[in-house]
């Protein structure tokens, strides 16, 4: 059982804890310890779980991430209003190679995804992406990815897999689930026009740091339909994090991150949400220990609603174009959007019903302008579904 693999909390995180007050967040974890074992897992929303392996790191680590330095600074945040039942199940260590801390990695998410758990992963580096992307192999046939990260990651054919190059294993490895990759923050000087091109040969979308910074509410579309997130903290501009050599001047503030970090756990399909790359300075600690704090806030408001089930809580747009009519539905309760996509799968199938694709109120707006949207355009050659 790759549960059996798990680390215990750390002593001195459990001996802080004991010094916190009743309404710190700490209190109210279910914790992994040497003495008690592993905490029940029924009825439970959240796992903490620390991933301490950097093997395959673009830039070598000097140092292990200090796993037990976040769960203090998680630990001493004060408990939302929340109805959410959270245990820490420890971490798991470097195994006798990288594929055994990827094996054990899968497993003990894909338990937790049965159980309708959502992993909260806090890793070294950002490959391990590729293990929780594999753990929807028995549960989800096509999985929605999306990175929040300054580079695409495509990496070169011939490079082995590397927290610089796990989306070309991703997109090529058997058996392909990836249905649709989302990028948000990239930067375009550390992305080559390759990957670029080859973002847009295959439909995938991606948003420049600048355009949402400007407006942030526009990465909540992109995140309604994401399964699986991938945070690279070093998205986060440096002076943010903690000034490490390895983050650029530019990126994301603290509470843009956090505000995305929300939007993910907002979101009713994502079921795993990963942060790598964090540096071991006291700011870079706290700031991670905030964007878990965010999402689970941001799941704690998560309303379930479709323009298709509930259409008296919606109304209903229809915009003409020169190709075909637009439909958006807009939400009275959330204020949320949708847009209908005819599925081409859906010629195949009898109820020829169409697909809702999350989008934002510009969208519509464009629309009403005759601009196509271009998530909407590249999802319907994609075959949305």
């Amino acid at each position: 059982m790759a549960f059996d693999f798990l680390v215990p909390v750390e002593d001195k995180v459990l001996a802080h804890c004991e010094l916190l007050p009743p309404q710190a967040l700490g209190k109210h974890i279910y914790k992994h310890t040497q003495k008690e074992g592993l905490p029940v897992l029924a009825n439970v929303s959240f796992a903490i779980l620390g991933v301490n392996e950097s093997r395959n790191a673009f830039e070598k680590k000097p140092e292990k991430l200090n796993l037990g330095d976040i769960r203090i600074q998680l630990y001493k945040l004060m408990l939302g209003n929340w109805n959410s039942s959270i245990v820490d199940l420890g971490n798991i260590e470097e195994g006798a190679t990288v594929e055994d801390t990827y094996f054990v990695l899968k497993e003990v998410s894909a338990g937790l995804l049965e159980e309708n758990i959502v992993p909260i992963i806090i890793g070294d580096t950002q490959d391990l992406t590729y293990a929780t992307y594999r753990s929807f192999d028995k549960i989800k046939d096509m999985v929605n990815l999306v990175a929040i990260d300054s580079r695409f990651d495509f990496g070169m054919d011939e490079e082995l897999i590397s927290s610089h190059s796990y989306m070309s294993k991703i997109i090529t490895d058997k058996p392909n689930n990836l249905f649709n990759f989302s990028n948000i923050g990239y930067q375009s000087y550390f992305n080559a026009q390759e990957e670029i091109d080859l973002m847009e040969r295959l439909f995938f979308d991606a948003y420049r740091l600048g355009e949402i910074a400007s407006d942030i509410t526009l990465a909540e579309p992109v995140l309604r339909n994401a399964h699986l997130i991938s945070l690279d903290a070093r998205a986060v501009r440096a002076s943010e994090i903690g000034l490490s050599s390895n983050f650029s001047p530019n990126g994301f503030t603290g509470r843009e991150i956090c505000a995305i970090a929300r939007y993910a756990g907002l979101s009713d399909n994502v079921s795993i949400f990963g942060i790598y790359e964090s540096e071991n300075t006291s700011q870079s600690h706290q700031l991670v220990a905030q964007m878990i704090w965010y999402f689970i806030e941001g799941f704690n408001f998560r309303i379930k609603e479709s323009p298709f089930e509930n259409s008296n809580d919606f109304i209903k747009f229809i915009v003409p174009s020169d190709t075909d009519e637009l439909i958006f539905h807009k939400s009275n309760l959330t204020e949320r959007w949708w847009v209908e996509v005819p599925s081409i799968l859906s010629s195949h199938n009898k109820t020829k019903s169409p697909s809702l694709l999350p989008c934002a109120e510009k969208d519509y707006l464009d629309a009403c302008d005759q601009n196509i949207p271009e998530r909407w355009f590249k999802a319907y050659k994609k075959g949305f579904n």
